[in-house]
């Protein structure tokens, strides 16, 4: 028999099928009786071991399991061919971060396959752009970047904050703008900080340094205030502020230099901040006390500027959808403020200052408008927009008669636009090179009712002649939690799967911020299953209206979107066919006692807490909650090495339950990248590798066999 290169093509198509179809097996996880005790209740934790992430055990078994995964997506027969076709939609010029540095604008740009954007820089908007920081340059293995932090008019400097790997940890170093070249101060330890210049100098918020070895697991603590002045080493920094009696809160100032005041916030994690200000002299390192503008944490509260001598204030008091007002700081009576702009149906998103300017940002049934009005709330008027979808502000400056926005859709990538207060005209300052052509697509929003009745919206995006008879893949997306906003947002990586024809469904689940601090509030602590029983009636919805069916549904979420996904594919492992947590919260017992996750339990309470705390934890946790002999949904675990936010233990132990437990019908796999973080970063390369995978298992547990 004579063979051809077609024949071998189709019998190793065929072979793949079978075996990818086959029994899984998965490399045996060791179990270390260990337990734990909670108000009387021992709970087992056999596989606790795999909280050492940098143990040789945990090492050994990160490596099997990859093994595994990549054994069995390489027999999927149209892997290869969906990353070639991610590969293409993701070769386009894309923009970002148009920001104004004295006489210059700053941007950051991709050519389309970078592993990470450029950061260019160019005299006004008409200039030759120059090359900034390059950070492929620095690093071709595509897991360093910078990002631009602030500048200082004074010396034409950049404070720029530099990551590796995708970790949290950021490293501060200084830029001449004049020379292009780095200045000697390296800022190290610092995490979740912004720059705030001032004088010879400038304000940055850092830890103390870790223990070596748990730099990425162990708890992060005691955060202060340092003043850093230029050309003197770290060490020399002087202490603004610490708060040792509460190792465990956020801190962060922002200047109102013009106006001679400092703002500083503290958190203790998603509950509100309290909001302190202090004067400022012309010397930076003085030390002097903060006074209070709100105390405690029962409310949310931002000085967007000074007016007239009095704060302007963007809050949630009396306001769930939030409104701005101004307060005397000698008199900070609530009878003694003035509203500017009151609260509406509309969430008032964010509001910035722009030459006597107030530019509000609102989500309107979770897409964005834009309002302007002068500094005493009159003159209003909308500022038009390029559609209907999502509007960030990207800079502006109480002096600037213009500022910066991006805006983006589902069939728009992100572009960026400039806007003159005093002429009222737009511009936009770049254009995609993306060639695809979303009229063959349509976006739509939908309303459904969840368990308790709550009305519940989603986006749907899927081509135009799509025939609703159930047979659709469905990939159904969802956060739900952290007052996050989940809007209209461009992603090239769909566009690969609409040509499949799949519907994708994006839900605005109460947690998030989408309908003002109430809808937060309904989807935290006590009240977290409403956020699950919001996405399981989601997909109930997709199912009853047969968008798609229970064998061709897919779930996914990252984070907190993981817990979600994790807790409702053990609740309701019937009404799913795949499941993607990606880098989630799976053991909702312990996450309080690795790096910043003591800064979650005001959104989710902690086991530690109450006893009634504990068991609703308990019940609901996804690592739990798993059982025995049951047929969960093909599931592909994701999470990565360098995970300091959401430690990568809780994807191992989850993943090695959810092997132990599951009936063995459908592949349960973990995806464990190395190299990157929680996401933030992440090179191009990663992201379309991880996009073929995910896609094609996707593709594969759902029925399809053959691309389109």
């Amino acid at each position: 028999m004579r063979y051809t290169k077609n024949w071998i093509l189709l019998s190793f198509g065929t072979m793949a099928a079978v075996a990818a179809n086959a029994q899984m097996k998965y490399p045996v996880t060791k179990k270390i009786a260990h337990e734990d005790t909670y108000f009387g209740t021992v709970v087992q934790d056999p596989y606790q071991w795999l909280e050492n992430d940098t143990a040789t055990d945990t090492e050994a078994w990160v490596t099997a399991q990859n093994q595994v995964t990549q054994e069995y997506l390489s027999m999927i027969p149209y892997r290869t061919r969906l990353k070639e076709r991610l590969t293409q939609l993701s070769n386009f010029e894309k923009y970002a971060s148009f920001m104004k540095a004295g006489k210059y604008i700053i941007y950051k740009k991709n050519d389309g396959l970078q592993n990470q954007s450029v950061w260019y820089y160019k005299e006004g908007l008409t200039g030759k752009p120059l090359v900034l920081l390059d950070p492929n340059a620095a690093d071709p293995a595509g897991t360093t970047t910078f990002n631009f932090l602030d500048y200082s008019d004074e010396h034409n400097l950049i404070a720029v904050s530099v990551n590796k790997a995708g970790s949290d940890w950021t490293e501060i170093r200084v830029m001449d703008l004049t020379t292009g070249k780095f200045l000697e101060d390296r800022l190290e330890w610092v995490k979740f900080s912004d720059v705030q210049w001032m004088g010879n100098g400038f304000f940055y918020g850092r830890y103390p340094v870790p223990k070596q070895g748990k730099e990425f697991s162990a708890a992060t603590e005691d955060k202060r205030i340092y003043y850093h002045p230029i050309g003197k080493p770290q060490e020399k920094d002087v202490l603004i502020y610490a708060d040792p009696a509460n190792p465990r809160h956020f801190h962060d100032v922002v200047n109102f230099t013009d106006d001679h005041y400092q703002v500083l916030y503290k958190s203790s994690g998603t509950d509100g901040y309290e909001t302190l200000y202090r004067g400022l002299t012309d010397n930076p390192q003085e030390v002097s006390k903060f006074r209070h503008l709100f105390s405690g944490f029962g409310s949310k509260n931002m000085v967007i500027g000074v007016a007239d001598g009095r704060f302007l204030v963007y809050t949630n008091v009396d306001a769930p959808n939030y409104r701005v007002v101004s307060i005397d700081p000698d008199h900070l009576e609530k009878s003694n403020w003035k509203e500017i702009i009151p609260a509406s149906e509309s969430v008032l998103e964010n509001v910035a200052l722009a030459k006597g300017t107030l530019v509000a940002s609102y989500l309107k049934d979770a897409r964005s408008e834009i309002v302007l009005t002068d500094l005493r709330g009159g003159n209003r008027r909308i500022m038009p927009l390029p559609g209907l979808g999502t509007v960030e502000l990207t800079y502006s400056k109480p002096k600037d008669e213009e500022f910066f926005f991006s805006f983006t859709s589902f069939t728009q990538p992100l572009t960026n636009y400039s806007y003159n207060i005093n002429t009222g005209k737009t511009v936009q300052l770049d254009r995609s090179g993306l060639t695809f052509n979303p009229k063959d697509y349509q976006s739509e929003q939908v309303w459904f009712t969840s368990k308790d009745g709550t009305k519940v919206p989603m986006f749907l995006i899927h081509k135009k002649d799509i025939v609703l008879n159930g047979s659709n893949p469905a990939y159904l997306y969802g956060y739900g939690g952290f007052n996050i906003n989940i809007t209209p947002v461009f992603n090239s990586t769909y566009i690969a799967l609409l040509e499949q024809g799949v519907v994708i469904a994006i839900a605005n689940l109460r947690g998030g911020g989408e309908f003002g601090e109430s809808w937060h509030q309904a989807g935290m602590l006590m009240k977290k299953q409403n956020v699950f029983d919001d996405f399981i009636s989601a997909g109930e919805f997709l199912i009853r209206n047969q968008y798609t069916s229970s064998d061709k549904l897919a779930i996914a979420g990252g984070s907190n979107g993981g817990l979600l996904v994790g807790a409702c594919m053990t609740q309701r492992p019937d009404l799913f066919r795949v499941a993607f947590p990606a880098v989630g919260v799976m053991d909702m017992l312990k996450f309080q006692d690795f790096t910043v996750g003591w800064g979650w339990v005001p959104e989710y309470g902690s086991s530690a807490q109450s006893k009634k705390m504990f068991e609703y934890l308990l019940g609901y946790s996804p690592y739990h909650n798993l059982r025995k002999g049951v047929d969960y949904p093909a599931t592909m675990v994701t999470t990565a090495d360098h995970d300091d936010r959401v430690v990568p233990a809780h994807s191992f132990k989850f993943a090695a339950r959810l092997q132990e437990y599951t009936a063995n019908k459908k592949p349960a796999l973990i995806r464990i990248d190395v190299q990157a973080g929680h996401g933030a970063g992440k090179p191009i390369s990663k992201v379309i590798d991880e996009a073929a995978d995910k896609w094609s298992f996707f593709l594969w547990n759902v029925g399809v066999k053959s691309l389109r």
